[in-house]
């Protein structure tokens, strides 16, 4: 018996480190543990559900330098972050302009003054997405935040003030639901 408990013991330990090399899975979407973003590798902080009227729409995977279950530390902080938003579904791109104004209007009313040449590139550079399609947000300080759509960069906005606006809509004081806000917040 203790021959098969050694075993067992022996087995997980070879394992154990290949499972964390898969990251988090979700709703069927994996995620991989970490990711290279100019030069610096950020890792899985959580995962988060999106859902709207109880229909799945994507999955979301919070990527930072170090992890924190802390919202606001990770808004206020000058450092590398990714959202990555794999979805589950189609949204329109009316859809999607919708949700990201909604969000900015909840979560950060005064950007809309401050920031309105930015938010407006940003939502005029969003398309229509299909299932299984990824769109990635990455914050990199001196650089700013640039929008992925499939692996092609549609824009870059400069303006370090974008960040927290931006990922103020899955972590700021009203996301589209709190378990996804959980969730990417590892908790």
């Amino acid at each position: 018996m203790r021959k098969i408990g050694f075993g067992l013991a022996v087995v997980l330990l070879v394992i154990a480190p290949a499972l964390d090399l898969l990251g988090g899975t979700l709703a069927g979407v994996t995620l991989p543990d970490t990711v290279q973003v100019g030069g610096r590798t950020l890792v899985l902080n959580g995962l988060g559900l999106r859902r709207k009227y109880m229909v799945k729409v994507y999955v979301a995977g919070l990527y930072l330098e170090q992890r924190s279950s802390d919202a606001n530390a990770i808004l206020k902080s000058d450092a590398a972050k990714q959202v990555v938003m794999h979805f589950v579904r189609s949204v329109s791109k009316n859809q999607m302009v919708d949700a990201f104004n909604e969000s900015f209007e909840n979560n950060t009313p005064d950007a809309s003054k401050n920031l309105k040449a930015e938010m407006s590139s940003f939502l005029g550079a969003l398309e229509p997405v299909n299932d299984g399609d990824q769109m990635v947000l990455t914050y990199i300080p001196g650089a700013g935040t640039t929008l992925t759509i499939n692996g092609k960069e549609k824009l870059t906005i400069a303006a370090p003030a974008f960040a927290p606006v931006l990922f103020s809509v899955w972590l700021g004081p009203k996301p589209p639901s709190l378990d996804l806000k959980k969730g990417l917040l590892g908790q």
